[in-house]
């Protein structure tokens, strides 16, 4: 797939996305734009798309990211626990800081959310049996046992209904000046660029890694940190959004191969047409109601994921 039409594709998309909704706004209109029409699109319509496309691109380069790190092509914030440890450092948030700001819960998240990675990747060291599907497997355990103490510490607080908002990504309640959080990540996903190639050496392994004279250690810490930082804002902002950073890095390499670098902006601009087309057919699929991003993304990269297992074991993939 050429770049170039990822690109007509996310134009499209964007311009398509700023025109559906139940206040009525349409292309026509914004030649003689009412003050009411004015206040929808710049409180509500431009942030929800700008939020849409940050989180796509930056959930998807965190899958690509950690596959590289791990050799393993379904390995992602979803199958390491790194959306649960993000869930679960918010809670504690809400707990112990409940007075905390925005900035404070994303820093709590972070930490637990890099904490939880870091876990996963040294059950990762300890595991003989590397098997393609064995390990996500592992991680997906993992962040169900994190899940559960985080749902038990949620119905002891009766922080219940408050956690339930951190599980489904919804990009509904996204207007001005409750998405900012998110420009953080594009530092991050340049941060990500000019550590590709390093990222490249260090997925072939630790000692190879070391012959080529590559801090190792300190290239898989930035990258984890990376990751960890991208789901924090991510999830603090929109919420969880399932199997997208597993499931867009592995269709680009289909048609891309696997060199990082190159596949860097092919990953980025697929995860927004992606998060995109979903969210506009969230919100035309029951009009006027909407179905939560995470649910329509669910769905869809679901069956996506059993794809890519049958085709994992038919091709060796």
């Amino acid at each position: 797939m050429k770049k170039r039409y990822l690109v007509i594709a996310l134009i499209f998309l964007s311009i398509f996305s700023l025109f559906v909704g139940v206040s009525s706004l349409s292309p026509m209109d914004m030649f003689n734009l009412s003050e009411e029409q004015m206040h929808i699109l710049v409180t509500s319509r431009i942030p929800r798309l700008v939020s849409i496309i940050i989180a796509g691109m930056s959930m998807s380069i965190c899958g690509l990211i950690m596959q590289q790190l791990t050799r393993n092509k379904f390995v992602s914030p979803t199958t390491a626990g790194t959306l649960d440890s993000a869930r679960l450092g918010i809670l504690v948030s809400l707990i112990l800081f409940a007075s905390a700001t925005t900035m404070q819960k994303m820093l709590i998240a972070f930490a637990f959310a890099l904490a939880g990675t870091f876990i996963f990747m040294k059950i990762l060291e300890r595991i003989k049996f590397k098997n393609t599907i064995f390990i996500p497997l592992v991680g997906l355990m993992f962040g169900n046992i994190i899940g559960s103490i985080t749902t038990f510490f949620a119905y002891r607080f009766d922080l219940i209904q408050n956690m339930s908002a951190w599980l489904q990504g919804n990009f509904a309640l996204i207007i001005k000046g409750r998405y900012e959080l998110l420009y953080l990540s594009i530092p991050l996903l340049l941060l990500a660029y000019f550590f590709a190639n390093r990222f490249t050496i260090a997925g072939m392994g630790e000692e190879f890694s070391i012959n080529l004279g590559l801090n190792y250690k300190q290239v898989v810490n930035a990258g984890l940190v990376i990751v960890a930082a991208i789901t924090s804002a991510v999830v603090l902002t929109v919420g969880m959004i399932p199997f997208l950073g597993l499931i867009i890095p592995n269709i680009v390499a289909i048609y891309q191969g696997d060199n990082l670098k190159k596949n860097l902006p092919h990953t980025a601009l697929l995860g927004a047409v992606f998060v995109l087309f979903c969210d506009i057919l969230g919100r035309i699929i029951i009009y006027p109601y909407e179905i939560p991003i995470g649910l329509t993304v669910g769905v869809i990269g679901s069956g996506i994921f059993l794809y890519l297992l049958l085709r994992s074991k038919k091709y060796g993939f």
